[in-house]
């Protein structure tokens, strides 16, 4: 990947890069989510328009803001970075934040340009608790795990930008029947709180911290084999330039 040329900017560094995430979870949300109303309107089944609108939006997010913050734009792949100690301690909570103000603007923008129900209908509602609770679990460590190695891998980095995104879109076609598919505390936030809707939330808050932390341990264990990584200074970034692609969606 070719390096970006270095710029001045009247933004600090930090500030840049939480405003990267904030913007990267929009597209991803506000693309997503656009396209399931879309579909319900065109009577077009969500099932095939929702895996690839989420797909290509996250592509489309790493693309525009994934060289200035890594391209997390979920919270629960900033915590399986956090644990593999590529994001300081200090960073978590400012990507946190951005990620979340970042899904609830694309749920607001979505709201004005159609209405509340529009946006309660892309709100991620479970099948059953009990079984959606497993599926975002289950999915939540599978994605995690991809981004953690492909993002550090010799031999696949160079696949990351889009084995990330085929990921999602894979993951959305399996899941959307069982649990709306979320793995993304973020994505489920915005639309339940701009939609006013709150069906099984616990689920979408904790499946997926739960699955980011198993994934890091799964990487640690058995890809890693448990030895430890050539101590460096914590890096946030999921695609890093210059050399191997990329750690996170």
């Amino acid at each position: 990947m070719p390096r970006a040329r270095e710029t001045s900017s009247p933004i600090p560094a930090e500030w840049r890069t939480y405003a990267a995430e904030l913007l990267g979870t929009f597209v991803l949300v506000f693309g997503g989510t656009t396209a399931i109303v879309g579909a319900e309107r065109a009577d077009t089944h969500v099932l095939l328009v929702a895996p690839f609108a989420f797909g290509l939006s996250l592509l489309a997010g790493l693309y525009a803001f994934g060289e200035v913050s890594g391209g997390h734009f979920n919270p629960a792949v900033s915590l399986g970075l956090f644990l593999d100690r590529r994001l300081a301690r200090t960073q978590l909570l400012g990507y946190w934040v951005s990620q979340f103000l970042g899904a609830i603007l694309a749920s607001l923008l979505l709201l004005i340009a159609t209405n509340q129900d529009d946006v309660a209908s892309t709100a991620t509602k479970p099948s059953s608790d009990g079984t959606a609770f497993v599926i975002e679990l289950a999915f939540s460590t599978i994605f995690v795990l991809v981004i953690l190695q492909a993002s550090r891998s010799d031999r696949f980095g160079s696949s990351a930008l889009v084995a990330i995104p085929l990921t999602l879109l894979a993951i959305h076609l399996a899941a959307i029947p069982f649990s709306g598919s979320s793995v993304n505390p973020a994505r489920t936030s915005g639309p339940d709180l701009v939609g006013n809707t709150w069906t099984g939330i616990w689920i979408y808050l904790i499946a997926p911290p739960l699955g980011a932390a198993l994934a890091w341990a799964i990487y640690s264990g058995v890809v890693r084999g448990g030895a430890p990584e050539a101590a460096a200074p914590p890096v946030a970034e999921v695609l890093e330039q210059g050399g191997s692609t990329a750690s996170a969606r």
